[in-house]
């Protein structure tokens, strides 16, 4: 598809055509792409505005990186912010301080869960055990689970006293899940404390969590 075609299709009132003209926009230099693309930041789909997020992704300079911050902090959708913030991920590092921000004022889980995998990717365990602890103590028990996973992937880091530390706190947790994550991430540390933490949680009474801590012995 030519530039001329895209734009056109980018203003068609049938969404599938406008999502069409989004895509093809990959193929495009970054130049010429990213101008377009945000001009289907405000598109009133969502789905053409989650391709929009997943182009600028791939096309990266400092206009597709501001248009990201707007689309992860203003968009309506959360699986907008969520893609959003993927695709803001692939920047680097230098993305670590504005997903940990968007974590912050975002509670949605689908947002926050997808965060936590995106920053679990990058070399930034001081903005991971941020989010992971912030997680832990909110309301969504998915994204919860998920911040122990993340504190487990800190035991080979600068932060893993403090990862310890928190997954320590949660050995007498009420929920077994939470128990049953925290044995799993313990099983990451080689500290006498994780040791004797999952000594005591091989007497739990959920047989799943103790299961878990015999994985994390062996």
């Amino acid at each position: 598809m030519n530039i001329e075609q895209i734009k056109t299709d980018l203003k068609n009132t049938d969404p599938q055509k406008r999502m069409k003209a989004v895509l093809e926009l990959r193929n495009q230099d970054t130049e010429t792409a990213v101008p377009l693309l945000t001009l289907s930041m405000k598109d009133k789909e969502f789905l053409v505005r989650s391709f929009t997020a997943m182009a600028l992704g791939k096309k990266q300079n400092a206009e597709s990186f501001a248009a990201l911050l707007e689309m992860i902090k203003f968009d309506r959708d959360p699986n907008v912010r969520a893609e959003s913030a993927n695709s803001i991920s692939l920047f680097g590092e230098i993305a670590a301080p504005h997903l940990t921000l968007a974590f912050e004022q975002d509670d949605h889980w689908l947002v926050r869960r997808s965060i936590l995998a995106a920053v679990a990717e990058l070399n930034c365990a001081e903005e991971l055990l941020q989010i992971s602890s912030l997680g832990i103590e909110g309301e969504d028990k998915t994204v919860a689970e998920s911040s122990i996973d993340c504190l487990g992937n800190l035991a080979n880091t600068e932060k893993k006293s403090q990862a310890l530390q928190k997954l320590l706190s949660l050995v007498d947790h009420a929920d077994w899940r939470m128990r049953w994550r925290t044995a799993k991430a313990l099983g990451k540390f080689k500290e006498p404390e994780a040791k004797e933490a999952l000594t005591k949680l091989k007497n739990d009474e959920n047989h799943r969590v103790v299961s878990a801590v015999l994985e994390s012995l062996m």
